[in-house]
């Protein structure tokens, strides 16, 4: 029988990782707000698998969806071949969901594989080759989605990368004169994430879309994110006044497994049929996965659970106060803590995972902790996680000492 050390030996032998020195908890379950370790110690989950897990780990009615439909069948054909009820069912209700002209859905398997689609999508509908994003920007680590990025430290190991990549800044509405008629899609993070939880001020989006519209380049926003009811609405991009061409989603859309889609007007996404399979995914849309999307979109419907996330947000934001803590940045449950310095981001992350809370950090700013729990965290949990929080903070000041 495998020991936990024998484990820990295996996971650096055999399975890759992304960093030198994983956080390398050894998992038991997920139930609700925690994860267990094989020791039976519970964490208090304030991440939910990067803002993945959106109904808590294990959520009933997903886990159902899921079990009745792997006893009917688990995969059939490849995307868009056959009817299958579990993905014509999720695209019609998200359908539903969407402002007019998003009204089709293709389902592919991560939001990275998603941002790859559109960017497809928008070179076909336009004809044109440039592609415009924001400087700190994240869409995703496959070749296109990377090369939206201005981090020269992420791309320069892998280029050469796509062509035709310019940047703005996000937010300066003055640098919108770069975007031109040679653009085919402006890309843009409806919150920037890995720069910080950044929130678009006053009208910025309204005059990125109007922009657009003048050089009849199209607007993609990312919602990989904060979509799913992370801010407040079923996406970031209802309360900012502005209809995006191409959705990109991911993430939070099956409370845990793996799914990725991109939505636009049926005209548009008509484009991927010539050339003949212009666009295809052997799993996208597999029928298990999509009935968990389809159960995960129910609950958020049928619940508060969406708007309880600005009453959840104001409950964080009235405990943690303290001097350690620069601002909080984001909406609803997408919230970043700027600590006063990288240092005390790093130590707060390290010691709430001791003392039985899970937090992480952000891509490219190295003063934040990311706050991203389940949208179905009680208040509670906040004042459990947020208490712990604070009396990290004190025995940092403290010098390391209660």
């Amino acid at each position: 029988m495998s020991t936990s050390k024998d484990k820990t030996s295996d996971f650096r032998a055999y399975q890759s990782q992304t960093t030198p020195h994983p956080l390398g908890l050894e998992i038991s379950h997920a139930s609700g707000s925690y994860i267990y370790d094989v020791q039976g110690r519970a964490y208090l989950d304030f991440v939910a698998g990067v803002s993945a897990v959106s109904l808590g780990h294990s959520h009933p009615e997903v886990v159902a969806a899921v079990k009745q439909q792997a006893d009917k069948y688990m995969h059939v054909m490849v995307y868009g071949e056959f009817i299958q009820s579990p993905a014509l069912d999720l695209c019609k209700a998200l359908a539903g969901a969407l402002p007019y002209p998003l009204q089709t859905t293709y389902l592919v398997n991560s939001g990275t594989e998603a941002m790859e689609g559109a960017i497809k999508l928008a070179r076909r509908v336009t004809g044109r080759s440039e592609l415009i994003s924001a400087r700190n920007a994240y869409h995703g680590n496959t070749i296109g989605s990377l090369s939206l990025t201005d981090f020269e430290a992420r791309k320069a190991p892998f280029r050469p990368l796509l062509p035709d990549i310019r940047h703005i800044e996000f937010n300066n509405t003055q640098s919108l004169e770069t975007i031109s008629s040679k653009t085919a899609a402006v890309i843009l993070e409806t919150i920037q994430g890995g720069a910080g939880f950044i929130l678009p001020e006053a009208d910025y989006l309204q005059q990125v879309r109007r922009r657009c519209d003048e050089t009849g380049a199209l607007l993609v926003l990312d919602e990989i994110q904060p979509g799913f009811g992370r801010t407040g609405t079923l996406f970031a991009f209802e309360q900012f006044n502005c209809i995006p061409d191409i959705l990109v989603m991911g993430k939070g859309m099956a409370s845990g497994l793996p799914i990725g889609a991109f939505t636009a007007s049926r005209t548009h996404m008509d484009t991927l049929q010539d050339p003949k399979l212009g666009h295809i995914t052997t799993f996208g849309g597999n029928p298990v996965i999509a009935a968990a999307a389809l159960a995960t979109l129910k609950v958020l419907q049928k619940t508060h659970l969406i708007p309880d996330t600005l009453k959840k947000e104001s409950l964080i934001r009235s405990y943690l106060v303290h001097p350690a803590i620069s601002e909080i940045r984001g909406r609803g449950l997408m919230l970043a803590l700027i600590m006063e310095s990288a240092a005390i981001a790093d130590y707060l992350v390290l010691e709430a995972q001791k003392e039985g809370l899970l937090l992480f950090w952000l891509l490219f700013e190295p003063r934040a902790v990311r706050i991203s729990p389940p949208l179905t965290l009680s208040e509670a949990e906040i004042k459990q996680g947020c208490t712990l929080i604070l009396r990290l903070l004190q025995r940092y000041e403290n010098g390391g000492v209660n």
